[in-house]
Order: C-alpha cells, then sequence, then structure tokens
C-alpha cells in the first residue's frame, strides 16, 4: 500500500487529532469533509452539530495549520439513500434504526473508502475511538475496544468488513477523551473545546416526530395503545412517535407508569406494559456480519450489547438455518428494539453483530 491517507474530517476535536497524529507517524494525509446535506438542512442545525453551517469552516482551519490539502465532497444522494431514507421507513414500520450505523456502514467505510482508493489512496482514517489490529494467528484484522469505556464506539463498527479493516486507521483509539483534547490544545487547535456533537445530524432540533411526518410518503395515522393481554387503552398520535421502553411522552395518564412494550405496525398498535413487561428474555437478529471468525456453525457464548448506552450481558448466541442467529440472556435485557443492533464481544474484541429483527418472550 502507498503511503496516502484520506481522513474524515468533522470539524471536530477527534478528527483534527487524528489527522495530526497521522502527519506526525510520517503519512501523506488528505483531509476530507462529506457533505451529506442539502444547504437548507445545514442552516437548521445548532451550532455544534455536524451539519452546522460551522463545520467545513473548522476543518479548513485545521487542515490549513497542519498544512495538508482539504476538500469538500458530496456524498448527499450516497447519504440520504443510506440513510435518512432507510431512517424514515424503518421508523414507518415500527422499527428503531440506529443511523450512524448505517452511515458508518455505507457512507464511511464504504462509499468514502471506495472513493479514496478511485483517487489511489489506498487508506482512509476517522476519529473514531476505537483500536484495528491483525490477529497473527487467524490473519484476521481485528475491530477491538478503545482503551475507555466512556468514549468506545465499535458498537457503532460492527459491519465493518476485513477490506475496510486493513485499509483504515483510527490513530486516537489508544487515547482517552482528555488526553485528545489537552493534544488539541497543545497544538493550538481552535476546536480544542468544541462540545461533541449529541444530535442526530439530519434532524433539525432533534425532533424525530415532526421530521418523519414531513418526509413520510403515507400519511401518518393515529391508533390504539393497547395492554400486553389486548386491552385497549386509549388512542396514539401515530406509531413513529414511540419507541421501545418509552415511558414519558406517551400522551396520556394511565394511573401508573406504563412502557412500550412492541410496536405492530401491521395493526397499528403500540402495546403497553407495567414496569418489568418491557424485558426481554432473547432475540432474533439477521443480516450479520462477523469479524473476529467466518459465520459460527454452532452455538457460542459471549456478551451481546443491545444498545449503544447498554451493558453488555452474558449470551448464548445460536446460529439459524436462514442466516440469522438466536440469541439467549442470561438474564433479561430491558426494551430489546427490533430496528437496533445487537453487537457480540469476546473482552475487547468485537466478534460481530447485527440487525434486531424480534423479541424473544417467555411463554
Amino acid at each position: 500500500m502507498n503511503n496516502k491517507v484520506m481522513i474524515g474530517m468533522s470539524g471536530g476535536v477527534d478528527s483534527s487529532v487524528a489527522a495530526a497524529v497521522l502527519k506526525k507517524e510520517g503519512y501523506d494525509v488528505i483531509g476530507v469533509t462529506l457533505k451529506i446535506w442539502s444547504d437548507e438542512m445545514c442552516g437548521t442545525q445548532p451550532e455544534r452539530g455536524c451539519c452546522s453551517l460551522s463545520t467545513v469552516e473548522d476543518a479548513r482551519r485545521v487542515a490549513f495549520k497542519l498544512g495538508i490539502p482539504y476538500y469538500v465532497l458530496n456524498f448527499q444522494d450516497i447519504f440520504k439513500e443510506n440513510v435518512v431514507d432507510y431512517f424514515a421507513n424503518q421508523y414507518i414500520k415500527g422499527r428503531t434504526p440506529n443511523p450512524c450505523i448505517a452511515c458508518n456502514r455505507f457512507v464511511k467505510f464504504g462509499s468514502m473508502l471506495e472513493k479514496a482508493v478511485s483517487m489511489g489512496i489506498d487508506r482512509i482514517a476517522t476519529g473514531h475511538y476505537a483500536i484495528i489490529e491483525k490477529d497473527p494467528v487467524s490473519g484476521r484484522y481485528l475491530l477491538k475496544k478503545s482503551v475507555t469505556d466512556k468514549k468506545d464506539q465499535t458498537y457503532a463498527l460492527y459491519n465493518m468488513t476485513q477490506y475496510q479493516l486493513e485499509r483504515t486507521l483510527m490513530p486516537i483509539g489508544r487515547y482517552d477523551k482528555e488526553t485528545v483534547r489537552e493534544m488539541a490544545r497543545d497544538m493550538g487547535f481552535h476546536v480544542a473545546e468544541k462540545p461533541d456533537s449529541q444530535e442526530i445530524c439530519f434532524i433539525p432540533d432533534n425532533n424525530y416526530g415532526a421530521f418523519l411526518q414531513s418526509i413520510a410518503k403515507r400519511a401518518v395515522k393515529p391508533g390504539k395503545f393497547v395492554d400486553t393481554k389486548g386491552n385497549v387503552l386509549g388512542e396514539h398520535k401515530g406509531i413513529i412517535y414511540y419507541t421501545v421502553g418509552q415511558r414519558k411522552g406517551l400522551g396520556k395518564s394511565f394511573g401508573k407508569p406504563m412502557y412500550v412494550v412492541r410496536i405492530d405496525a401491521e395493526r397499528n398498535v403500540v402495546v403497553l406494559g407495567e414496569a418489568g413487561e418491557e424485558y426481554s428474555i432473547g432475540l432474533i437478529a439477521s443480516d450479520l456480519n462477523w469479524i473476529a471468525f467466518e459465520k459460527p456453525d454452532k452455538p457460542i457464548t459471549a456478551k451481546a450489547k443491545v444498545r449503544y448506552l447498554a451493558k453488555e450481558a452474558e449470551a448464548t448466541i445460536s446460529p439459524l438455518e436462514d442466516g440469522k442467529v438466536c440469541v439467549y440472556f442470561e438474564k433479561p435485557q430491558r426494551a430489546i428494539t427490533p430496528g437496533q443492533s445487537v453487537v457480540f464481544y469476546d473482552g475487547d474484541v468485537v466478534l460481530g453483530g447485527g440487525i434486531i429483527e424480534e423479541q424473544i418472550n417467555r411463554s
């Protein structure tokens, strides 16, 4: 491989420091910002959001300070098709997708890598908190947790292929956030104190419902709240406004805490349960990607994580004939949500992961 590396620069402190580390290590670094938003959408975002008007200017200033080339690449169509449209379609089906996982899969480590290779650049890099290593025994590339659990981002990276891992650098995976900020201060980067973006970048004001209603291809209709026995409890305003595990914002008082247990898009029904009923013992997952090995041909035990902020839990993962897996947990897990991802770990190594299709509940 050649010494060239294209780094995605978001205008934040992580990717800025990652670019600096790569240059210090002797790489021929080319900085790029992926334009994934329309100018109209960009103007609706908060200044610290990754779609804000200041993003390109912040990244450009860092690139200038480092003395590296910098470009803005138009990925709007790719992002809309693979992230925005996917997000909306899944919500309309009563599922709760993770748009960051879709973006990493199709945009950053898919299309950006393809673009880099087409330009004669053999590697890409990002400011993710994760570590990529080659296993000397198996010869496979491994995705491993960063040195700090607080910022570890491997949950959103489980779709990476061996080809992508071989050609990707993540220079800050062995640093914690405060060290990265200190490095930025030492280098005089104006983004050293820039706060992390917490919002989904394409949703103005973080208002999911309004955004989904505005782009829905069919009308969002009210329906019924029912309990787990099928009794009607009231009316909901449309399934796009709810997600499994939700307690607040149901728009109705039930005299006791009630949680969204399931969403039945076919019947336009939101199933509510009392405290404890939002827990499930297992799940079925599809669209699997395995990193540490080829797909398993027999049950394995590992730790599994059912959402980004969830804790890992002991589980048994059993392959099914249709390419899916059945996952049973030692202890019931809260709010297992169709559309979210389940990611499997062995210590700090990511084994793989997939999309949650359905919950498994005790009969």
